[in-house]
């Protein structure tokens, strides 16, 4: 199951770590415990095996074996463990004690079932003065496991306690160390959902660390670039309702015109007249939808393989007509195939405003050419016409929208070169205006090659 709360997710990063230390501290704590009864049971069957054999003594002759009472009542820990003990000679003879006792070695302590108990067993060897043959003396003391056990237990519960207490109060503190980490991506939130911000003001959060200061800075940043794209939509948006007003207007009078008039050639003039300020209305609305189509984050990316010679040639044998029309020479040079990857529709939109505006800004009788070339890493598209060229301090203006330089003859939106360079910008290309060598203007258009056609 995904956790989708940071808060969680960080407190299970630390907890749940620290919680299979803690587990893993756990077994080894039960061995430790373990250990500890061992050696504690195991040093109170030597102190007991040790008053039993001190009381071990020759009596005319004889051996006798007294048990003390404080050699079994060491046993005496609450849990109700029996004491079992066996005294013997060396030779095996049974001085005192149970004679089925199980034996164990004089060195460790063993366990053993004795009578349905599980023992605990030691034997202790001691040397007996003047007791011959029968020196020394061996003494095996067991007891039952329940005192063992308990302790066992004991010590375990006690470290489960302290381990848990130590999760516990790490998760704590984790939580708090959140809480006032965290501080600054709440107020972060709070800033940004704030019903106050009519805008898309700056986003300040005092107090933020490095860490969060890097996001900060990112929807600042991206807050930025919605700002100018919200400006630059509105700048359109009213230089386009400007732009239509007047057309739209014009069709309005030519159609009343053509209504009033009762002449049949005065009214076939006005609606031809009308008939072309439809087209350059149809146009203008065409080159609007191009614009908003070329504007970055309209469109999904596209890699298209374009081969720009062909794409010119159809451009050029689409305006052959007008071109015939104004007695105009429309030629295209080309060196062979001009490999590129863009969008291939605003790529051909490209080509098609520029070839328009070579066309109509061309005196008729003149000419128009469209060079095509692959030099280096680079795609050069060129367009030349003789027309009267733009001045040196207006072409960087002409790229703006709607802009139309002043007395200009024909008539035009202002938004051909506009889309030329959101094209290109958005394909990773450059544009540039000059003088062409008979006079006019020469527009130079230059893209990145298709890799593979480089190598």
């Amino acid at each position: 199951m995904r956790i989708s709360s940071l808060r969680l997710q960080l407190l299970a990063w630390v907890v749940l770590p620290l919680a299979g230390l803690a587990t893993v501290n756990l077994w080894t704590s039960h061995g430790n415990a373990l250990a500890t009864a061992d050696l504690v049971t195991d040093r109170m069957l030597v102190g007991s095996a040790r008053a039993i054999a001190e009381q071990v003594a020759m009596d005319d002759g004889v051996l006798y074996a007294t048990i003390p009472p404080a050699a079994l009542e060491m046993f005496d820990t609450g849990d109700r463990d029996r004491v079992y003990y066996r005294v013997e000679t060396a030779g095996g003879q049974l001085l005192t004690g149970y004679p089925d006792l199980p034996k164990a070695t004089q060195r460790d302590s063993i366990e053993a079932s004795y009578r349905d108990h599980r023992l605990r067993l030691l034997t202790l060897s001691q040397a007996v003065i003047g007791a011959g043959a029968d020196s020394p003396i061996k003494v095996t003391v067991g007891v039952t496991l329940a005192g063992h056990d308990a302790m066992v237990k004991r010590l375990w519960l006690n470290a489960f306690a302290q381990q848990l207490a130590l999760v516990a109060i790490a998760g704590l503190f984790v939580l708090l160390g959140l809480r006032r980490g965290l501080a600054p991506l709440i107020r972060l939130r709070d800033a940004v959902r704030s019903p106050s911000r009519s805008e898309l003001e700056p986003v300040e959060v005092p107090g933020a660390q490095s860490e969060i200061r890097p996001l900060i800075d990112a929807l600042n940043a991206y807050m930025q670039r919605v700002r100018a794209q919200m400006a630059a939509q509105r700048r359109f948006i009213a230089n386009a309702a400007h732009q239509l007003r007047t057309p739209l207007a014009l069709l309005s009078t030519q159609a009343s015109y053509a209504l009033r008039e009762t002449a049949a050639d005065q009214r076939q003039e006005a609606l031809v007249a009308l008939q072309a300020s439809s087209g350059r209305l149809a146009r203008l609305a065409e080159q609007l939808l191009t614009l908003s189509r070329a504007e970055p984050g309209s469109r999904r990316p596209r890699a298209d393989r374009i081969d720009l010679t062909e794409a010119a040639r159809q451009v050029l044998e689409t305006h052959a007509p007008r071109a015939i029309e104004r007695n105009i020479d429309l030629g295209l040079e080309e060196a062979g195939p001009v490999p590129v990857i863009g969008d291939g529709t605003m790529l051909r939109e490209m080509i098609v405003n520029l070839v328009d505006n070579a066309l109509r800004y061309s005196n008729p009788g003149g000419s128009v050419t469209v060079k095509l070339a692959a030099v280096g890493s680079e795609a050069q598209l060129t367009v030349t016409d003789d027309g009267p060229g733009i001045a040196p301090e207006e072409r960087e203006h002409v790229f703006e929208r709607f802009y139309r330089i002043a007395g200009a003859s024909e008539e035009g939106s202002g938004l051909g070169l506009a889309i030329v360079r959101e094209v290109i910008e958005n394909a990773g290309g450059s544009v540039a205006l000059g003088d062409a060598a008979g006079g006019g203007l020469k527009v130079e258009v230059r893209l990145p090659l298709e890799r593979a056609s480089i190598s």
